[in-house]
């Protein structure tokens, strides 16, 4: 593995980059090498709920399934929170249940997430994606034990590179999401803002996918 693609909605097939494809139960393709598959906030179906979770604890029983996800919350979407929460909670006690890693959609929502995961016990790896907001609050979801993917937003936003220049480097992942450009565009840019070689970073990565994937 020289890249690896921490969470994307697109399968490329690049023999030299691993990539985790977000995956839903409803739609589930068994010719992706390997996912993640959970309940996303702005799909929660009320009658679909316990259908969708008995398909995502069967999936994470299987090898190629490396993570939940993404599930969490997002207060700027119709469902009410309360559901989201109940949602979210669920796909939590799967991850700790069989050890798997949590990639998490978070919008507006930061201190529910930290408190969620606070009142669980949480033990798993969880992890914020496309992190977008300031060095405050990037600090508070350190401190409480997460680690924050960057990609679209690196990308993006250029305010974001002191924000990422500060993240220790034993807790960041790369992504693109959804974006057209590929991976290989986001290790050049973190590598130009972290000061060192695409080859210091493909390492500091690949440690930081053996800690939480293969913990």
């Amino acid at each position: 593995m020289e890249f690896f693609n921490f969470h994307t909605h697109q399968f490329t097939n690049q023999p030299d980059i691993l990539e985790l494809v977000n995956q839903y139960p409803n739609e589930f393709d068994a010719s992706i090498p390997f996912y993640s598959i959970g309940i996303h906030p702005w799909y929660i179906v009320e009658d679909r709920i316990d259908a969708d979770l008995r398909i995502i604890e069967e999936k994470l029983q299987t090898k190629n399934c490396l993570a939940i996800g993404e599930c969490g919350l997002d207060k700027r979407i119709e469902i009410p929170l309360e559901q989201q929460i109940i949602v979210f909670e669920k796909q939590l006690i799967l991850a700790e249940k069989h050890k798997k890693p949590v990639v998490i959609h978070c919008v507006a929502a930061f201190q529910e997430v930290i408190e969620i995961k606070k009142k669980l016990k949480i033990s798993v790896p969880m992890i914020i994606h496309g992190f977008s907001k300031n060095s405050q609050l990037a600090n508070q979801l350190l401190a409480a034990g997460f680690y924050i993917s960057f990609g679209k937003y690196l990308l993006k936003n250029p305010e974001l590179k002191t924000v990422f220049q500060q993240i220790p480097n034993n807790r960041f992942l790369l992504e693109t999401d959804t974006i057209e450009e590929g991976i290989q565009q986001v290790y050049n840019l973190a590598a130009e803002y972290k000061n060192i070689t695409i080859k210091e970073l493909q390492e500091i990565i690949s440690s930081n996918f053996e800690r939480i994937f293969r913990g």
